[in-house]
């Protein structure tokens, strides 16, 4: 697959992202803390098993209090693993999209991996990855796009194609995208190897998770519309400046050929 490559000076500090949100990195995902105004704070997805504790001594590092919520862009297992030990340790709800539901409430799996997505060694491994279902049970509450009482001044934006309740969360007031697994700003099929030294490239969501590739070529189009001045990615590098609008356009533009692996291509069908 092709990529778009960034200039390293639109590369932000990950704990730095924008006015009140900070970002922290485990293994090859992120997850984000959004500050508000009355010092609550509200944290973006919940990572890989195993990572509650990482998590958490990483919040008591900027605030004494638990988060308000855990706000789940979807629910594939590098975004969701900690979040049902977290919000029961914080006595917290966990939101997430309402077509996210099925695979939240134990009723069903995501789709099998596409293994033959190619582009590096997680698409071979993906059989590997679980896939659910995972049950939240009491904590889960289920939204459609909105603005939660919990994100003030966010947007909620359905973002699907990725997953079918995937979202991105978008606040006008400084045009900051945190996009969730839309796309990302590294090879989403060679994770590990960004962990050494990959460059910035915006590339489509994960290729081999991916089960609506017409959706989410529609999504990266959307949140390109949006003119963000500084992204936040579930994957890879936050980045910011004039040209990004542009790169995301040429992302949506050149989807077929940067984002799609070749064998669920139309002309592979």
């Amino acid at each position: 697959m092709q990529k778009i490559t960034i200039p390293e000076e639109q590369v932000v500090p990950i704990d730095q992202v924008a006015a009140g949100v900070r970002g922290l990195r485990i293994a090859f995902v992120n997850v984000f803390a959004i500050m508000h105004s009355d010092r609550s704070w509200t944290l973006i997805d919940a990572a890989l098993p195993f990572t509650a504790s990482r998590i958490r001594n990483w919040a008591e590092g900027f605030s004494p209090n638990p988060p308000n919520a855990i706000v789940l862009t979807h629910g594939h297992f590098d975004h969701v693993s900690a979040a049902r030990e977290l919000a029961d340790g914080w006595n917290i709800p966990i939101y997430a999209h309402q077509l996210e539901s099925p695979y939240l409430t134990g009723k069903m799996k995501y789709p099998a991996p596409n293994v033959g997505a190619g582009g590096g060694v997680m698409s071979l491994l993906s059989p590997m990855y679980p896939r659910g279902p995972v049950d939240l049970g009491e904590r889960l509450r289920l939204f459609q796009p909105a603005d939660l009482p919990e994100l003030p001044g966010w947007e909620i934006i359905h973002a699907p194609g990725h997953t079918p309740g995937h979202v991105s969360l978008f606040r006008a007031s400084d045009k900051c995208l945190l996009a969730g697994d839309a796309f990302c700003t590294t090879k989403p099929e060679a994770f590990f190897d960004a962990a050494i030294g990959q460059p910035p490239e915006l590339h489509g969501p994960p290729a081999y998770f991916t089960s609506d590739w017409n959706a989410a070529r529609t999504s990266v189009a959307r949140l390109a519309e949006l003119n963000p001045a500084v992204v936040a990615p579930g994957h890879g590098q936050p980045l910011r400046g004039a040209r990004l609008p542009e790169e995301l356009r040429q992302l949506a533009q050149r989807f077929d050929e940067v984002a799609i692996p070749e064998n669920r291509r139309p002309s592979a069908a």
